[in-house]
């Protein structure tokens, strides 16, 4: 495990102590002959939600990890939890398969069920199952171990691995994401760097409002180091921050102000821009040696550089040709070229994890949106528009983008948007936010995620 969760009184980060993966548990009854398995359905674009089952587990914080899990899986629009009311079996056990017939009769294309176990270590078991009630097969069984007050945390792993054995994909939910929150007036805001789980859930306060917060961002290899510029009366600092021991670090003092921080995706250098006599490149530091080397000389602004994840390429934007316009260059600053080739403004681009898009905002006809286009920039679309709209960020899985909207005359909240556009929410974070970044799974993926563990097992 990569993390560890741990609260100091000083404004480190709750991180996670160690999830235990462990063999999966056995049910007792096998399945028999079924009927056809019913899929999620994508019809000339429409996707129709699997209808899933998540019974309340038993025992302590139950009930809870089960709301949590139905509450992400809804929000990832591949899921429609149905409603407990409607269950007709119910004192579901991990020793027993469901009475399928129960559930096929209320529809149900999935039946999720577990239960907290205590340990004499003080820790607690967390073994789930999931099964598919018209082939009557257990499609998934997995068990966590960890300290009772992590349940949020094992809610969101369990999720993890249904959407996975579900979709095909990696997950999402075990992750967090960074961003400024904002409080006040116009004239009076303080704002402040923010992070919580990607449900917006147990938010902690980086940084105390004494300085300007802008472009947090999380190292991909590293998902307790970031990095962000702060703001204040007479300088401008690029800061590394340790989310585990609350150290924070200056990369230095710059002649010039700083703008837009990001890491390599092997997190061992950053790229950002210099604002110098009225002019503004685009640089890369090498965080082992903090050597430092400029990238562009154009007179345009040239900024909000990102990655491609093998670190060969950095896509920028500039308005080197009078409107700003995305550009791609190798690592070294070499073959820069444009690759946006609509109308209207492009801006804060950020690189799929998956390497495949480029996420971007664009600014045209009086409105912002939110869109991807391919790495050479065939294939634009737009996923998301409104009055307002900027700074898009990706989910680990390359899956979704979450972005700041604002209302006319109403506050900039948090908003994800999936690749196809049709599912758009507000994130969970209740207060007002902008600039977020979404974190990398806090830890990888499981490998195996307890395929042909029992005898009523689904066939692959």
């Amino acid at each position: 495990m990569r993390l560890k969760l741990s609260m100091t009184a000083a404004a480190a980060l709750l991180i996670a102590a160690p999830l235990v993966l462990q063999a999966p548990a056995q049910a007792q009854s096998t399945g028999a002959n079924a009927a056809p398995m019913r899929d999620v359905v994508v019809d000339q674009g429409v996707l129709k939600p699997l209808a899933i089952a998540v019974a309340p587990f038993r025992g302590e914080h139950g009930s809870d990890i089960s709301s949590v899990v139905s509450a992400n899986l809804k929000r990832s629009g591949f899921f429609d939890p149905l409603n407990p009311a409607s269950f007709i079996e119910t004192g579901l056990t991990l020793a027993n398969a469901p009475n399928f017939p129960q559930w096929t009769q209320i529809g149900a294309q999935a039946v999720l069920y577990g239960a907290v176990t205590p340990r004499p270590d003080n820790r607690v078991d967390v073994g789930f199952r999931l099964y598919d009630p018209y082939r009557q097969c257990q499609l998934v069984s997995y068990q966590f171990t960890a300290t009772p007050e992590q349940w949020r945390r094992i809610a969101h792993k369990i999720s993890d691995i249904v959407y996975q054995r579900m979709t095909g994909e990696a997950g999402l939910f075990d992750s967090r994401v960074i961003f400024v929150s904002e409080e006040g007036t116009a004239l009076n805001r303080i704002n402040r760097l923010t992070i919580a789980d990607q449900d917006g859930f147990q938010p902690i306060y980086l940084t105390q409002g004494d300085e300007v917060i802008m472009s947090p961002r999380f190292s991909m290899s590293q998902p307790d180091e970031i990095t962000y510029v702060a703001l204040g009366k007479d300088y401008s600092r690029i800061y590394l921050y340790n989310l585990t021991t609350g150290r924070r670090e200056s990369l230095g003092e710059f002649d010039g102000q700083v703008l837009a921080p990001r890491f390599s995706n092997d997190g061992t250098k950053i790229a950002f821009s210099i604002i110098r006599n009225g002019n503004t490149d685009i640089y890369v530091m090498d965080l082992r040696s903090r050597q430092l080397s400029r990238l562009t000389s154009d007179p345009g602004i040239d900024t909000s550089p990102s990655f491609s994840p093998d670190g060969s390429q950095i896509v920028f934007n500039s308005d080197r040709s009078g409107q700003a316009r995305l550009y791609v260059m190798r690592a070294d600053g070499s073959g820069q070229r444009p690759i946006s080739r609509g109308g209207g403004s492009y801006t804060a681009p950020a690189w799929s994890p998956r390497g495949d898009l480029i996420a971007f905002t664009k600014s045209s006809g009086g409105r912002f949106s939110t869109g991807v286009m391919n790495a050479d920039g065939s294939g634009e679309r737009i996923l998301s528009s409104s009055y307002f709209e900027e700074g898009p960020s990706w989910a680990p899985n390359g899956r979704y983008v979450m972005f700041a909207r604002q209302t006319p005359g109403g506050d900039t909240r948090l908003w994800t948007v999936d690749l196809s556009g049709r599912v758009v929410s507000q994130a969970g974070y209740a207060g007002r936010g902008t600039d977020p970044a979404w974190s990398p799974l806090l830890d990888s993926p499981p490998a195996n995620l307890g395929l042909n563990q029992g005898a009523d097992s689904c066939p692959n």
